[in-house]
């Protein structure tokens, strides 16, 4: 993969989504009844322009164009909810390869492990591959109860290491690569939402000394020139334009 492909995926995705979009509201809403309910708000709104020195008629009017407008509302909800939730799954997912960067051979990185007592933080002990190598001490936060260790790669590769405590360890899988790969930023415990947003590794024992493990990878920011920016506003600038666009050209009614 080259530099710019994160950025043309994210646009042809955003533009396949804005299209599916479009479709499944078609297919889940009564379009004939959007179409009523928007010319009936165009009616009213031009009653507003028309009359306008005829108090009565513009308040009757500001009137049906609040009910006119709480039932396009009710017209649409359901379908864009039925759009939202597999969107949802679908950017969670996309997160993985667009929202950070993986690592490169000789950058630095800070590994991080939340222990559950001060005991279990001072026994925690980093175990490494060959070719990863701790450059310097670990520090260790009484506090948070948590170690950090500072860590570089030596070549590409996926690599699993270990961290052991009080006669128990966990691993955690560490990316080093060119390419656009699927990242997971942190090993947490069974706490589905936050793995559902942040890991794709099993759960670490909800009993164990070992709560959390995470890889502090570089954030990534895509664009064109100096336009850069999270991928996340890119794709809903990008399936926005795309949706009615879409929209306008297979005449579905939103």
């Amino acid at each position: 993969m080259t530099i710019a492909s994160p950025s043309l995926l994210v646009f042809i995705v955003s533009i396949i989504v804005g299209l599916l979009m479009v479709v499944l509201f078609r297919y889940t809403s009564n379009q004939k009844a959007i179409a009523r309910a928007k010319d009936q708000l165009k009616a009213h709104l031009l009653a507003v322009r028309l009359f306008q020195d005829q108090l009565q008629v513009v308040v009757r009017a500001y009137g049906r164009i609040l009910g006119g407008t709480a039932r396009y509302l009710r017209l649409a909800f359901m379908p864009l909810l039925i759009a939202i939730v597999p969107i949802t799954f679908l950017i969670v997912e996309l997160d993985r390869y667009f929202g950070w960067e993986p690592l490169q051979p000789g950058q630095a990185f800070l590994l991080s492990a939340k222990l559950k007592t001060e005991d279990a933080v001072n026994s925690a002990d980093l175990q490494l591959p060959a070719e990863l190598t701790a450059t310097a001490p670990a520090v260790h936060d009484a506090v948070d109860n948590s170690v950090i260790w500072r860590v570089v790669a030596a070549r590409d590769g996926r690599y699993n290491l270990n961290i052991a405590s009080g006669g128990e360890s966990a691993s955690k899988e560490v990316l080093v690569s060119s390419k656009l790969v699927r990242l997971s930023p942190e090993r947490v415990r069974g706490s589905f939402w936050k793995r559902m947003f942040y890991s794709t590794e099993p759960a670490l024992p909800n009993d164990g000394l070992i709560q959390a493990i995470s890889v502090d990878y570089p954030a990534r920011e895509v664009g064109v020139f100096t336009w850069k920016a999270n991928w996340i506003i890119w794709f809903f600038f990008i399936s926005l334009i795309a949706g009615f666009i879409f929209k306008s050209a297979l005449g579905i009614e939103v």
